[in-house]
């Protein structure tokens, strides 16, 4: 298995763990079908956010990730 490359800066992640964790918790909150829809949607965001890697990223050649090689 090999480790997947960072492609998402500080304020990338921020933004999506924090939408992640709004979308999950309202989804939860609303309960029903549509607040099991709306939760797991909130999963999306807010696992790229904590790992940094984003499967559509990767795809597409985006990186906001600005790290400094030595």
């Amino acid at each position: 298995m090999t480790a997947l490359k960072l492609n998402e800066g500080r304020m990338d992640r921020a933004a999506r763990i924090v939408i992640g964790v709004l979308l999950v918790a309202v989804g939860f909150a609303m309960m029903g079908t549509w607040g099991l829809i709306l939760g797991l949607m909130g999963l999306v965001p807010l696992i790229t956010g904590l790992t940094g890697w984003c499967p559509l990223y990767a795809l597409f050649g985006i990186n906001t990730c600005k790290l400094i090689h030595h």
